[in-house]
Formats: C-alpha cells, sequence, structure tokens
C-alpha cells in the first residue's frame, strides 16, 4: 500500500518555482530513510497547486522522525517561496477550467450565493493512500467531507 501526503500550496507554482520544488523533493525523496533503511519514495505537483509525496510501504515504512524530516522540508520551502502548504482552512475547488484557492469563510460564502453546488468539484486533501486519491481525491461536494462541515 502506498501512503501519501498531499500538500496544497496557497497559489499555483509558477514554472520556475514548480521545477524548484520538484527538484528538490525529488533529490530528498531520492535518500529519504526511515531507520537508516531507504523508503521507496516519490514526489508528484498536480496542477501546479498540490505537493504530494508517495512512499511505498511495502518496501520499508516511513517513521515518525522520516516524516518529520519532510515536513521540515516542505515548511523550508513555504519560507522560500512565501507560500503556505500547511493552512487546512484553504478549500480547492473547480470553477470552470481553473482551480481555485479560497479560505473557509469566503468558501462558505460561495455555498451561500450559490457558487459551490452540489456538483462542485471540491479536492479531498485528506486522501492518505493512491487508490483514495485515485477515487476520492477530486469529488462532487456533495459526497466529500465538506458537504458535512458546511451543511
Amino acid at each position: 500500500m502506498e501512503r501519501i501526503w498531499i500538500y496544497q500550496a496557497s497559489r499555483p507554482l509558477n514554472e520556475r518555482e514548480e521545477e524548484m520544488v520538484w527538484n528538490k523533493l525529488a533529490q530528498f525523496t531520492a535518500q529519504w530513510k526511515a531507520h537508516g533503511v531507504p523508503l521507496a519514495a516519490t514526489v508528484e505537483i498536480r496542477y501546479h497547486l498540490f505537493i504530494i509525496l508517495s512512499v511505498d510501504q511495502s518496501h520499508a515504512m516511513p517513521s515518525g522522525c522520516s516524516i518529520d524530516t519532510s515536513v521540515r522540508l516542505l515548511k523550508e520551502l513555504e519560507q522560500e517561496l512565501r507560500i503556505s502548504l500547511f493552512d487546512r482552512m484553504q478549500i480547492a475547488y473547480r470553477a470552470e477550467d481553473d482551480i481555485r484557492v479560497v479560505s473557509r469563510t469566503q468558501f462558505e460564502q460561495l455555498i451561500a450565493d450559490g457558487k459551490i453546488t452540489a456538483d462542485t468539484i471540491v479536492f479531498n486533501n485528506l486522501a492518505s493512500n493512491k487508490d483514495e486519491l485515485a477515487k476520492q481525491w477530486e469529488v462532487p461536494f456533495k459526497q466529500s467531507w465538506h458537504a458535512k462541515v458546511f451543511a
């Protein structure tokens, strides 16, 4: 089973930023270890907004210390790029051909205004494995945890 972590940027990364982030994280995942054991890890960036780290746990399990190491690197990237990667109050959704990121308050207002509907695609960054990423990451609002929170 592949364990994943999804980090949503507070704004889209430009080409240069995305290349820099990918290079740093690819270099990191190539040497990432848990208790001295190499992790079978990869990095992916989707839609210039979502950084997805994954570890194939059939090779070795990530430890708390190894996860902390990845978080430290992501926090360094936050500072370097002046973005947020850990703000869980930022919600991403699809609007036509665009992905928008708004605050929880703005999201609530969009629902009240009817601009977020039952069929609006939202991003479930709580997905924790590849199967959930494939099936439960981009989902209609009505099928998401968002619908329960913002009911």
